[in-house]
């Protein structure tokens, strides 16, 4: 086929990804890696997906450390770079910081775009671009994805299309008001009084964007935000959002609010807003300019819900396994930020971030790998673990693996244990680990407590049952030292002793 022509014509394929986002690039290059054949449609015409569109002022709050102690492209750092997508090669790693100006390391909104276009360049991800995913049918085992340019056959359908779909709650009158979508510049708010529904991160940042405009600013939604936890937790509003705080505990005219909305009114001077306190009752009245909804978004599922996906979380997210399987429909998968509908165990306090790029990434190539065994009998080739280096091995993982510091409590490096010695199974989710069965085996994840406590714990599956092992802390987070090493020498001895 020509260069200028579009790739992926309409047929069969064994996989057919939907969305050419973040989360839609990196599950097609870690599928070309396990040798899984797919086609990739997206209805935009250039990589990037809400990128192209969000956040409304530009810049992200995740963050690439342009100057880390380790080398750009190294494994290591992608602890320091939450926005590039990965690669097995180091020509790959690191393609948002080439973009970037240095003044901040936060990217803009066209520097993290420019950073996806790079890797799907580099990458040789193909497209087919302006293919608008239009209906869904399942017909002799097969799933038929219906576009503008055709239908798509597939044995496995991965919806990769973000969480980009303005959402509202279903409070009376809100629907009047205009969603954080449809922000104007900051400009336009300039002394007027805007009450913001909402206190996550798009609530923050429309406030940070125009907190030196608007004469005075509420936030409101029924319950507090843990500032205490946010620095703890990178899907948190970055501590460059709270200024707005710090606006409202000098009373420079922002008001934050833990109040439920009840309803809103429309008049021709601008919005009424009635609320019911939630941590201190009271019924509330606000006489406002202008409402913003900062309510958040939804998966755009076209039909999949007449197809029989099950959804949760008020509709927004399709519920899925621990491999981001439907849980309804099997052969239905989803990547990228919907990933974050399987939520794990969340043992130990605070979760991965599967909706953001640093998390969803490492997804993907998981469920690469899954998709590849399940459906396709692609079995991938094990590496083992000297029995003496296994020790060194764990607490090496719990102490530089990017995965495991990033996807805490969800993903873990697994080893099985056989009558040769050790395997290592690589990532697996901690959920998937300690539900099955089988063969004795060990993994390691990274967790942060309530208190922000950060330390690995290692579980134990044998036939007896799984058991886990909560280790220490370190100032330094090095695990690696020899409290550490003594405790999981003592652990290894009684798993040599149960087999």
């Amino acid at each position: 086929m020509a260069e200028t022509e579009k790739p992926f014509p309409p047929g069969t394929y064994p996989v057919v990804v939907v969305g050419s986002g973040p989360g839609g690039l990196q599950t097609s290059y870690c599928l070309k890696r396990v040798g899984v054949k797919h086609a990739v449609i997206s209805a935009d015409d250039a990589p990037g997906g809400m990128f192209l569109r969000f956040p409304i002022f530009q810049r992200l709050i995740s963050w690439t450390k342009l100057h880390a102690p380790v080398d750009r492209g190294a494994r290591d750092y992608e602890r320091y770079d939450w926005n590039s997508l990965i690669g097995d090669s180091p020509k790959l790693g690191g393609l948002v910081a080439d973009q970037m100006e240095g003044k901040i390391y936060f990217p803009s909104r066209a520097e993290m775009q420019a950073g996806l276009a790079a890797f799907a360049t580099k990458a040789r991800i193909r497209v087919r671009w302006n293919c608008e995913w239009q209906s869904t049918r399942h017909e002799d085992g097969c799933f038929v994805v219906s576009t503008s340019d055709g239908e798509f056959k597939c044995k496995v359908l991965i919806v990769a299309t973000g969480m980009t779909e303005p959402w509202k709650p279903q409070i009376p009158g809100l629907e009047a008001a205009p969603h954080y979508a449809e922000t104007r510049f900051p400009k336009e708010y300039s002394g007027k009084s805007v009450f913001i529904v909402g206190k996550r991160n798009s609530a923050f940042e429309l406030a940070d964007g125009i907190l030196a405009y608007a004469k005075q600013m509420f936030l409101a939604s029924p319950r507090p935000p843990s500032i205490s936890l946010m620095s703890f937790h990178v899907a948190s509003a970055r501590a460059r959002y709270l200024q707005v705080y710090e606006d409202y505990v000098l009373g420079g005219g922002s008001v934050i609010l833990d109040a439920a909305i009840q309803r809103v009114e429309r008049h021709a001077n601008g919005y009424t807003v009635h609320a019911a306190g939630t941590t201190k009752p009271g019924d509330l009245r606000f006489d406002v300019d202008e409402v913003i909804a900062a309510t958040g978004f939804t998966t755009p599922l076209g039909d999949l819900r007449e197809l029989g996906v099950a959804t949760f979380n008020q509709d927004r997210l399709p519920a899925m396994t621990n491999y981001w399987e439907s849980a309804s429909v099997p052969g239905i998968y989803f990547a990228g930020s919907v990933s974050q509908g399987a939520v794990g165990l969340k043992k130990h306090g605070i979760p991965g971030v599967s909706g953001a790029v640093q998390g969803m990434r490492y997804n993907a190539k998981v469920l690469a790998e899954f998709v590849a065994q399940k459906h396709f009998g692609i079995v991938p080739s094990k590496p083992r673990v000297q029995v003496g280096d296994l020790g060194r091995f764990i607490l090496g993982e719990a102490t530089h693996s990017p995965v495991l510091w990033v996807q805490k409590s969800y993903l873990a490096r697994s080893v099985t244990f056989d009558g040769n010695g050790v395997i290592d199974d690589g990532i697996v989710p901690l959920a998937e680990f300690v539900d099955a069965a089988g063969s004795d085996a060990l993994a390691v994840v990274v967790e942060t407590g309530p208190t922000g406590d950060i330390y690995p714990v290692v579980y134990v599956r044998t036939r007896g049952g799984v058991q886990e092992h909560v280790f220490p802390s370190n100032y330094l987070h090095d695990f690696e030292g020899p409290e550490h090493a003594a405790q999981l020498e003592s652990i290894l001895k009684i798993v040599q002793q149960a087999r």
